[in-house]
Formats: C-alpha cells, structure tokens, sequence
C-alpha cells in the first residue's frame, strides 16, 4: 500500500500511543521510524511512575530494569535527603518496553516501517498529505489523510510543515547520559544531584539498572552550556565518585523543559510527544506524558477520518483535550522550574539542612517542593496545582 488514512513519524511512546489509537478507530495507519529498531538507540533516563505507566499497559517484568521505592536528593554541600516514594517507580529497558508499545499497535492493525527516514512532505492546497522518505537508498512516498509527527525533539516533519518549533536556549537542556556497570547503589533508589557544581541551571541523576548497572546523567541548562561541557563534567563525575565503572554506552542530546508549543497543529498534520514539547519542564521526563498526548492525537485522527475533515480547525479538540489533561499541569511546573532556576547554591543548602532535620517517613516530593517555595513563595501556588494534577 502506498495510501493511507494517518502516517504516523517516530516509533517512540507517543507514536506507538498515536498509531494505535487512530487504528482502533478504524483508520488505515503506518508507523514510520528512521532507526534500524523500535526502541533504539535509547536516548532516556528511562525512568516512569508506576500508577500513569498502568493507564496504558500492564508492567511486564520483562522489561522493567528495577523498582523504584526511595529517592534520594544531594544539595551542592553533599547534604543528603531520604525518603520514600508513596507510588512505586520503574527504571525501565527501554528498547523493550518500546518493542512492547509498538507490538500492542501492531496488533490493532498498524503497519509498521523501521528505516524509513522521512525527509520531505506531500503539501496540496496548503494541507499535509502525506511523506516522502528513504529506505534503503531507495526515494519512496506515501499519502494519507493527515500526518501525526512523533519525531522527537527536532521534529524534522514540524519544520518541513511550517511550524514554529524553535526553543528558547534557557527552555533547553544540554544531556548527557552514560549506562555504566561495574557500581554499586541502592538498586530501589533514585539519586539527584543539584546544584551548580553538579549540573549549572539542571541536576545529575543515578537510576539503577539492576545487577551493578546504572544510568547515570546530567542535564546542563543551555544558558550554561558554553562555558560547560555535559560530557566533560559527567566524567568528571564518575572519574570521582565511581572510578571502577565501565561504560557500557553512553548518549547525548537536547532536553526540552518548555511549555508545550503554541501551535501543535496545521492543515493536515498534528505534533505529539517531544516534537511537541510534552516534556514536564521541571524533570525532563517525557514517556508518560509522551503517551497521553500521542493516544489524544490519535483519538482525533481517528474523529477526523470519520467526518472527512483535515483542517487544522478540524483538530482543535487535541490541543484542548491535551491542555485538560496534561498541558495545565505542566504550565504549572514550567513557572516552578523558572522559580527554582533564580535559586542560588547557598539556597539549595540552607533548604537541605532544614529538610534534612525532618524524619524520612515525614517527608515526599510534595514537602520538598513547598519548602523551595518558601524561597521563591510566587511559585507555591503552582507547586500546590501541579502535585494535584489542576
């Protein structure tokens, strides 16, 4: 076949979420992803809450590294926080956990093209229908109905479309991340460093991968990011701290901690996942997030397939039910995160030694962010929405 209802871009959560979704509804789909896999190369902390994980499919040990129950934080002092996660956590394999979503939207009907990269579009009166790619140095195209774009934070496709994609350098991280072997952590608990001696303007993270593995990176802010080197300061870090560890693969890349775009739609064409910002802008974490915006925009493919209507006005209830869900929520974390970034290293501590007095059964996420409220108190009532979901 070379014509279809809905092409979706990108074999990642989101696009899986979409390409399932707009087939259960009846709607002729193709998964289009550029890599040899689904699921590789991995380019993610890997990490998920276990209760918005369940929404979507059930955990398969297979796939999930380990279980989180505890989490850790250091302030720039090395002070350390303790406490216990009221919802459990995964450290996930990626690739297969990935293999997992892509299958699930097999089943349902989707077709599925690994090294297909998409590098131009098929625009007819001012409407997306349909992509021009490469396979196997061979020039193909396909048509559909309208195009859902899940290709990552660069969105080629966005661009190609006309949307304004571009990210502010303080709404962008620098990562770097390395899969190392050969240490030993607590196997049940997530570590982040903050501060800038440990990340200027983001924080470091440990996420135990089982049997002496771990991811361990850093998010570097992008008004930072001249005078430092992600890579140069995570191996510092490790050649300090864990000089016995191997790295097994390592991976760099842009972090989106930005509001989700203003336009994620057009004449034919939806943006979902990192492509459109639906990254939670204090944490990075997209995965979750990631899969309800790409089962929305499939939702709504699949309505707009039904009426034989592709406009842009056509998918207006995407972005709204996006904003309903997720996007008010992460407006809330976007001011938090501008509130924490005014907060010096001196702040960080004197909030750590205060914290640091409280019982670990006594203290949540929630504690913490409210006492680095009481620095920047203009965020305490976005911290208060974003922890109930509002």
């Amino acid at each position: 076949m070379t014509d279809y209802d809905v092409i979706v871009v990108g074999g990642g959560p989101a696009g899986s979420m979409a390409a399932e979704a707009a087939a259960k509804q009846g709607a002729r789909t193709i998964m289009l992803e550029k890599d040899r896999d689904i699921g590789y190369p991995v380019r993610c902390g890997e990490g998920v809450g276990a209760f918005g994980l369940k929404k979507f499919i059930e955990p398969d040990p297979a796939w999930i590294a380990t279980t989180i129950s505890k989490v850790r934080m250091r302030s720039p002092d090395n002070t350390l926080i303790d406490f216990g996660m009221d919802d459990a956590g995964f450290i996930l394999h990626r690739r297969l956990f990935d293999y997992a979503l892509a299958n699930q939207a097999s089943q349902a009907g989707v077709e599925i093209q690994t090294r297909a990269y998409v590098d131009g579009l098929i625009i007819e009166d001012d409407c997306v229908r349909g992509v021009k790619y490469q396979y196997m140095g061979e020039h193909k195209q396909l048509t559909a109905k309208l195009v859902i774009a899940a290709d990552g934070v660069e969105s080629r496709v966005g661009r190609m479309a006309g949307l304004r994609t571009a990210t502010k350098l303080k709404d962008m991280d620098s990562g770097y991340q390395a899969t190392v072997g050969n240490i030993d952590v607590d196997q049940e608990m997530i570590d982040f460093y903050v501060g800038s001696n440990w990340a200027p303007g983001g924080y470091l993270w440990i996420f135990p991968k089982g049997n002496g593995m771990a991811n361990i990176g850093l998010g570097i802010n992008g008004i930072y990011a001249k005078e430092h080197s992600a890579h140069d300061m995570l191996h510092g870090f490790l050649d300090k701290y864990f000089p016995k560890a191997s790295v097994l693969t390592s991976v760099c890349g842009g972090i989106p901690i930005a509001k989700t775009l203003k336009k994620i739609t057009s004449n034919g064409l939806m943006l979902t996942g990192d492509a459109a910002r639906m990254v939670n802008p204090v944490t990075g974490g997209g995965i979750i997030t990631g899969m309800v915006g790409g089962q929305i925009a499939g939702d709504v493919a699949g309505l707009a397939i039904q009426s034989g209507d592709y406009s842009e006005k056509a998918f207006d209830g995407y972005p709204k039910r996006w904003h309903k869900a997720e996007g008010k929520t992460h407006e809330a974390f976007y001011r938090i995160g501008e509130g924490i970034a005014q907060i010096t290293d001196d702040q960080l501590n004197k909030i750590a030694h205060r914290l640091v007095k409280t019982p670990s059964e006594n203290l949540s996420l929630l504690k913490i962010f409210t006492a680095v409220a009481r620095e920047k108190p203009k965020i305490l009532l976005d911290v208060t929405r974003a922890f109930a979901g509002i």
